[in-house]
Order: C-alpha cells, then sequence, then structure tokens
C-alpha cells in the first residue's frame, strides 16, 4: 500500500493479523484466513480456536463467501491507494470426491494405481487437501494397502507408494491414533516393521519416520507391549544409517519407548548400546548436536540396567566415547554422559575400569565439569563419581597436583 488507509478489523486474520486471502470458518464460529489455521491445527497439532478456546469438533473449513466478497470489494475500491485485489481462491478438493476414488479402487488393482496416481497429485497442490484427505478416510484407506504387503506379491509397489503418501500427508495427532488402534486395517507396526526389515532404502526410511511418528501418539500400555522385533529393526536402521533423517527417528523412537517396562531390556538385546557407540563415533552423526543428545539420552537409560552397564563395557571404545562428549556437544549432552559414567562407576568399579577411566581422561572432565558454568545436577553427579573413588583416583600418580589439592571431599 502507498498510503496507510484503515482497514476494517474484521477483514484481518485473528492470528496473522493480516487481511484474509481465503477466509474460512471453524466450528465455534470464528473467522480465519485459511492458511493461518491450517497451521494452528496441523503443523501446529493444536485443536482449540485460537479466539474461544474452545474445542473445534469439526477439522472441516467452511469458506466465507460473503466476507471474502466484501474483503475484494473493498480491495478494488482502494485500489488506487496501492491495495491489490485478493484473486479468488481455488476451491479445495470435494470429500465426496475423495470417496468415490477411494471406492472405484476396489475394483481392480489397476484402479488402485490410479487411484494413488490421482492421490499423489492432490497431495502435492496444497496442505488444504491434505485435511480433506484425511477427512475422507485416506489414511486408514492407504494403511489398508500396506498392511498387505507380502500377502500379495502385486501389492508391494502399492505399498511403497501407499507408504509415501502416507508419511506426506503429515496426518494429525487423532488420526495416528486412529490408525494405531484400527485392528481391522491391520496392524499398522507391524507392517512397518515388515517393511523395515524387507523394504526397499526409500520405503525403510519412509517406515521408520512413519514408526516414529505413530509411537509418539501410542498410550503407555501399546508401548510396553512391543515386541522385541520392534527393536530389532529399529537397532538395524541406526546400523545401516540408511539416511540421516531415518537414523534420527530411529533414535527418537528409542528415546520414546526405552523408559516404558522391559523396553530397556529389549533394546540391549537387539545390540542397541555397541551401534550407538559406534554412531557416536560416527563425525557425520555428531555434526547435528540433536544426534548426540539422544543418543546420549538412550545410554543412560540402558545403563540404567545390569546388562546395560554389561554391554556398554563390552565395547572397547565406550568410554573414552562418551568422556568426549561431556562439555562437546550441549548441556544435554554432558548431563547425560556424566550419569552414564556415574552408572558403571557405581555399580561396575573393578580397579583395572577405574584405572581405565583414569588413563581415558575422565577424571579430568569431571573436575572440568565442577569448574565451569554448568548444570547443578551435572556438577552433582560429578562429584559424586569423583567422591566415590576418592581413594583411588586422589592417590594415583596419574592425576596432576593441582587436582589433587582441589579434589572434592
Amino acid at each position: 500500500m502507498d498510503e496507510e488507509i484503515e482497514i476494517p478489523p474484521f477483514f484481518l486474520c485473528p492470528i496473522s493479523l493480516e487481511i484474509m486471502k481465503d477466509p474460512v470458518i471453524v466450528s465455534t464460529g470464528i473467522t480465519y484466513d485459511r492458511e493461518s489455521i491450517e497451521k494452528w491445527l496441523f503443523s501446529g497439532k493444536k485443536n482449540s480456536c485460537p479466539v474461544t478456546k474452545q474445542d473445534i469438533t469439526d477439522a472441516d473449513l467452511t469458506p466465507n463467501h460473503t466476507l471474502r466478497r466484501l474483503i475484494q470489494s473493498w480491495c478494488t475500491l482502494n485500489a488506487s491507494y496501492g491495495v491489490e485485489r485478493i484473486p479468488t481462491p481455488r476451491s479445495p478438493i470435494c470429500k465426496s470426491e475423495i470417496e468415490k476414488l477411494i471406492k472405484d479402487s476396489a475394483s481392480s488393482h489397476k484402479n488402485k494405481v490410479k487411484c494413488l496416481k490421482r492421490l499423489r497429485q492432490i497431495v502435492s497442490e496444497n496442505t488444504t487437501n491434505k485435511r480433506c484427505l484425511e477427512v475422507a478416510g485416506v489414511p486408514e484407506f492407504l494403511a489398508t494397502i500396506i498392511s498387505n504387503n507380502g500377502v500379495d506379491s502385486s501389492m508391494v509397489s502399492l505399498s511403497d507408494e501407499a507408504l509415501s503418501l502416507l508419511y506426506h500427508l503429515e496426518s494429525s495427532e487423532r488420526v495416528l491414533k486412529n490408525l494405531l488402534n484400527n485392528k481391522k486395517g491391520g496392524n499398522i507396526v507391524k507392517s512397518l516393521i515388515k517393511i523395515m526389515q524387507r523394504g526397499i532404502y526409500e520405503s525403510r526410511a519412509y517406515a521408520t519416520l512413519l514408526l516414529k511418528n505413530i509411537l509418539e501418539v501410542a498410550d503407555p500400555m501399546q508401548i510396553m507391549t512391543l515386541k522385541p522385533s520392534v527393536f530389532t529393526e529399529v537397532v538395524q536402521i541406526l546400523d545401516d544409517r540408511i539416511s540421516h533423517k531415518a537414523t534420527k527417528a530411529a533414535m527418537h523412537v528409542l528415546v520414546t519407548i526405552c523408559p516404558w517396562g522391559r523396553n530397556r531390556h529389549k533394546a540391549v538385546e537387539a545390540g542397541a548400546i555397541s551401534v550407538i557407540i559406534e554412531l557416536l563415533m560416527d563425525e557425520s552423526f555428531s555434526s547435528d548436536r540433536r544426534g548426540p543428545e539422544m543418543a546420549m539420552v538412550v545410554l543412560d537409560m540402558l545403563c540404567q540396567c545390569a546388562e546395560g552397564r554389561a554391554e556398554f563395557l563390552n565395547h572397547g571404545a565406550a568410554i573414552a566415547v562418551v568422556c568426549k562428549k561431556i562439555l562437546r556437544v550441549s548441556q544435554t549432552a554432558s548431563d547425560r554422559a556424566v550419569r552414564v559414567l556415574l552408572s558403571v562407576g557405581r555399580f561396575c568399579a573393578t580397579p583395572a575400569l577405574l584405572h581405565e577411566m583414569l588413563q581415558l581422561g575422565v577424571v579430568e572432565k569431571l573436575f572440568l565439569v565442577l569448574q565451569i558454568s554448568c548444570g547443578s545436577k551435572t556438577k552433582e553427579k560429578a562429584k559424586e563419581l569423583l567422591k566415590l573413588h576418592a581413594r583411588v583416583w586422589k592417590d594415583s600418580p596419574c592425576l596432576p597436583r593441582n587436582m589433587i589439592l582441589a579434589y572434592p571431599s
């Protein structure tokens, strides 16, 4: 706009505070710009109306044609002030059209291929279409195709396409929970694990990313009853390092599921500790701090059980790798690394282990933690470990005199 002119307040979206280009009404009766409310509901994963704070019970967004025409007329009247006319938005895909597409696909394999191709086009057009597909039951339809992978060899390529589509739909939490609880369409977790085990490279990555999203919304009982095969395949994805995103997603899965029940034991039995230590030795994995942070969180959880500590100490580089991450990645990583060392130092201390920790610089790192700006809990853990083995480390000729004098009492 060339000059300041007063914009009618009801033309402004309550979220963006900008003139609405595609005003839509939600179930609470408030009008928002489509792009803003969709971002709020689906990207932000919120289900309440920003203005009224009431729950939005219906995901359908009703176009406010009257308000849009008023805005367009106002823009035209104020064109001389540099106001650009807002174009009429393209109508979103119709729910009934999607339902017919799904129904017709049941008649033949050819129609299924045609259906998935059309769904791919619709998904790529805009976010609005994704939400319409969700309301029309497309995620459940795709999950059924994925579950038939392996039952019928002709379904394998269809399953790969359905898997990719389901991931790019970016389904809401409600839909992900429905997929997890919908036994009619097959066990979605079991289907994804099967693809992670035998699928092509790209499909294994998509299956891992979807598994992460689904397990994030699972309830504790569902997580506690996960089969050992889930842990085996997640660890295998970590070991194969098929892509950076898949590796991070697999690590995120372990962060989500390891705290529950006997899942720590299942992860240890699947070989998680050795694979994680090897990952931490990979510079490309450590280039992004989130990866090492999650790895240290998982190691901390697994070292809280005896089997985990035994596997940790079985890896020749474990102590050195964890020690190196202290004060090198982030506060979270440092805290978890100190906790790991405290776990093994408290329950597995032998003269050989204590000597190794001294030789590898663990004691020096613990002193650094006490001296620099670090979290109070991390300092407490470091001090506890130093005091626990003061008799061995304080009297060692390997320890510099300045550290002996500063040794916590």
